[in-house]
């Protein structure tokens, strides 16, 4: 009997491991045979420890486990059994490719990998020249996933172009946005896929040495990728010779120090080079003069870990879902004041609205929205009013917002949003490199100016809205570029609340 209980961090702080062990004893003191099985989550995270048993072939899920719970477990009829685990809405109605093997197999197996469909991307890859990789790439419309939403061909086209004795593949994965754990699960629950994304990206523009940036935050994710980067290296997946190859790739994970700002590629770059972590003025762009000088593409998890099933499907495959210029998939990450939080994957083009009441369930407190951020910390609050904009870069971009790691932060009707404001100039001040003058001091003045505002001082409004203006144009990176995002619309979402907090504190 397999039994299958999440390693995964979100489940494990919600007492997986206390599960697994009951489950284990249990067994023993019963005579059943079982193989306990660490799979990574599925993604529901009301329902974690969500226990799965297979059953003639089909996984029936139990959850939310406790250790107590676990009596009965082998039992016909268990008081907390949900039926087939691939039959619940959430994880029925999602289109997953990238996030495929999340949950389904032992992310440390690498042969249950292969069984899934791994391997199979990069196998196609070696018979591929580097050029029609990256065409195969830039066919997709796979953009970045990290936030910024350039286009991965064009990157990957730049450092293929680039003479040098050594390129680089840099895995971005700082994954510092407020409600996002999409390059976490990821990592912990199908790391092979990420290793097998950069050692396409590494024969594609001819980088033979690749390295993952992973914040110190995520000691479960950091002691997968190392064991898994292992394995790899002694299975042929790294090394001098790729799966019998004459191509050579080769990979290690590096562990950040916690600065937010090192999301951002250029101040990841010093930090990966022992540097202090500030922003670096552009040009030269990374795929240029990258790491150490040489050309370097550098990419979020999400990003790389969807090349496999690319080449796996091919790019028409992967092409057809989306809309407009946003192809493919995307992960969301729903979480705040969610009924149903936890990852969903789905084609681009869903409305926000359908995600935030169809998907996610509307609040848990029961009352109705106020506002939804989408894009971490300085992501853009979105109303209700909005709710019909579809999930695309273009789309939000045109209502005001940034669809950023696609992290979706929902607030009920009890939110101040003159209190989220103040926050997101507050968080920007105290994660500034201090680089540049609009971020480093644009952000001390904003906090100051918004408590201006709040004692009573309207005449300072039209100040805020000018300093966001500044932040905006003249900030080197997106820390200090994007926080007026959520300051200005809080401001226009609910003025009211800025109103109410001038006259609490009269």
């Amino acid at each position: 009997m397999k039994v299958y209980v999440p390693r995964d961090a979100a489940a494990r702080a919600l007492g997986a491991d206390a599960v697994a062990r009951a489950i284990e004893a249990m067994a023993a003191a019963q005579g059943h045979e079982i193989t306990l099985i660490r799979n990574g989550s599925r993604g529901m995270i009301w329902l974690e420890p969500l226990v799965e048993i297979e059953i003639d072939g089909v996984r029936h899920g139990f959850g939310p486990m406790t250790a107590a719970d676990v009596t009965g477990l082998f039992d016909e009829r268990h008081p907390k059994a949900l039926g087939p685990v691939e039959d619940i809405p959430f994880l029925a109605n999602q289109t997953r490719l990238t996030f495929q093997r999340v949950g389904v197999i032992d992310p440390l197996d690498l042969p249950d990998y292969e069984a899934h469909g791994g391997l199979a991307g990069l196998r196609r890859a070696l018979g591929m020249t580097g050029a029609e990789i990256v065409a195969e790439v830039t066919e997709s419309g796979l953009r970045g996933r990290g936030g910024a939403g350039f286009p991965t061909g064009i990157k990957w086209n730049t450092v293929l172009g680039a003479e040098a004795a050594q390129k680089y593949i840099v895995c971005n994965a700082d994954e510092g946005d407020s409600g996002t754990f999409a390059d976490r699960m990821i990592m912990e629950g199908d790391p092979f896929c990420l290793i097998e994304g950069m050692a396409i990206a590494g024969i594609g523009v001819g980088a033979t040495r690749g390295y993952v940036y992973l914040r110190s935050e995520y000691p479960d994710a950091i002691a997968v990728m190392n064991k898994a980067v292992r394995i790899a290296r002694e299975t042929g997946l790294l090394g001098a010779s790729l799966l019998g190859s004459d191509k050579a790739f080769d990979m290690e994970i590096r562990v950040g120090a916690g600065a937010y700002v090192c999301g951002e590629e250029t101040s990841l770059l010093n930090s990966l080079e022992g540097k202090r972590g500030v922003v670096r003025a552009k040009p030269p762009l990374p795929a240029l003069e990258g790491f150490l000088g040489r050309p370097t593409v550098v990419n979020n998890v999400i990003s790389l870990a969807t090349v496999p099933v690319i080449f796996e499907k091919g790019a028409a495959h992967y092409r057809d879902f989306g809309l407009g210029r946003s192809r493919g998939t995307i992960p969301l990450q729903i979480a705040g004041n969610v009924k149903f939080g936890g990852l969903y994957e789905t084609a681009f083009g869903t409305t926000l609205g359908e995600i935030i009441n169809g998907i996610g369930g509307g609040t848990a407190s029961g009352q109705p929205v106020k506002a939804v951020q989408v894009g971490g910390p300085l992501g853009a609050y979105f109303g209700p009013e909005q709710f019909d904009t579809p999930f695309g870069y273009e789309e939000f971009d045109g209502a005001g917002g940034l669809i950023g790691h696609a992290g979706i932060t929902v607030f009920d009707e009890t939110a101040d949003m003159s209190r989220l404001a103040r926050f997101a100039m507050e968080f920007c001040a105290v994660e500034s490199c201090g680089k540049c003058t609009p971020c480093r001091i644009g952000a001390v003045r904003g906090v100051e100016t918004i408590d201006r505002i709040v004692a009573g001082d309207a005449t300072a409004v039209p100040l805020l809205e000018d300093l966001c203006e500044t932040m905006k144009d003249g900030s080197l990176c997106a820390l200090g570029g994007f926080t007026p995002y959520p300051v200005l619309s809080a401001l226009r979402l609910a003025p009211e609340d800025f109103t109410l907090a001038r006259e609490a504190a009269e």
